[in-house]
């Protein structure tokens, strides 16, 4: 066990089921006490943690994939931390750890839920991103659920955020024909095509995504990332080559949707063009991990893969990081630094 404990830690409640946009008032930061870990647990100051788009479907109260998050409790997330005091073998006070207990300054968590990572091999942080949950779905989601193989001509939409800008290099990096990003700025497009060394890129605001997507991929696309839906998934469909290959991992236009969004419109397609539109969870590329940090700490060795995080500082700006998540502020993957 350490020495003196804090007495108390913030923490974001969800207060209100947001309908919509969600709203300040549906949460709430609370104090509450700490007390030292109880056998088999620890206690861990956080001191980075994630906020992600999935997140907002855990706030409305419907069955799916992971159970809502309840109503005055805390919410949870990845977060990485160090150990203040210990309740279990393996773990000692100064450890460094990643665990799903966000949103808080202090975690108690069941050290069966918490791994040590190296502090030596990359930024803590990266751990949420990088070498992260973001990072193994896009790796698993365009490795193993997308079937890439050298010479794929790759979309990828939300390309500037954290799973899209990664999928995109770890594409370039396996050698694909053409890698084309779409995302919502003139800044985003011009960081996806000088920094991360995408072939073309484009702001979906500038107009009609089909129209835009097939002057980037005069040739058509094999694989699409999708992390949009909507009309990025009908433009796809339209500009896929047969057998084309989709990766559905997100549908961050329609998350705060409050009536039904028109699905692709030209499905149809999928018929002749023998398409395979494919749902991904990352939970269910766990037995990738191995492989998954030994290559991509690799390629954050070498050079060739690069990342960017949006970080906000301090608990107290926890809900303002989710929200500029949503509005797409964020270039990278979007960290709330606790310092």
């Amino acid at each position: 066990m350490s020495a003196a404990l804090p007495t108390s830690s913030r923490e974001w409640h969800l207060v209100a089921r947001p309908h919509g946009w969600p709203k300040a008032e549906d949460f709430a930061l609370r104090e509450v006490p700490v007390t030292a870990p109880a056998e088999g647990r620890i206690l861990v100051r956080n001191l980075h943690f994630s906020v992600d788009p999935y997140m907002r479907g855990r706030m409305n109260d419907v069955k799916s994939y992971t159970p809502p998050f309840k109503l005055d409790h805390p919410m949870e997330g990845g977060a990485v931390g160090e150990v203040v005091a210990s309740g279990a073998e393996g773990f000692a006070v100064g450890d460094h750890v990643l665990h799903g207990l966000g949103w808080r300054e202090y975690a108690d968590v069941p050290a069966d839920n918490a791994v040590k990572v190296d502090a030596s091999l990359a930024p803590l942080s990266a751990y949420l991103g990088v070498l992260g949950m973001t990072g193994l779905t896009a790796y698993a989601g365009l490795f193993e659920v997308a079937s890439f193989k050298e010479g794929d001509a790759v979309f990828v939409s939300g390309a500037a955020g954290a799973v899209g800008s990664q999928v995109g290099q770890l594409a370039r990096i396996k050698g694909a024909s053409r890698v084309i990003g779409s995302a919502g700025s003139a800044e985003k497009v011009k960081l996806l095509v000088e920094e991360y060394g995408f072939d073309a890129a484009f702001n979906y605001k500038d107009g009609p995504v089909a129209e835009q997507l097939r002057k980037a991929a005069p040739d058509g696309i094999d694989v699409y990332f999708d992390n949009v839906g909507g009309e990025h998934l009908e433009a796809a469909i339209s500009s896929f080559n047969v057998h084309g290959r989709a990766t559905i991992c997100g549908m961050i236009a329609q998350y705060n949707a409050t009536e039904p969004t028109p699905g692709p419109r030209n499905l149809a397609l999928v018929i002749g063009k023998r398409l395979r539109l494919q749902g991904m969870l990352v939970a269910d590329h766990t037995d990738l991990q191995g492989q998954f940090v030994q290559d991509v700490a690799g390629w954050l060795a070498s050079g060739e893969l690069k990342y960017r995080e949006t970080v906000v500082e301090g608990i107290g700006h926890g809900f303002d990081a989710f929200l500029g998540l949503l509005r797409g502020e964020n270039t990278g993957k979007m960290i709330v630094s606790l310092g």
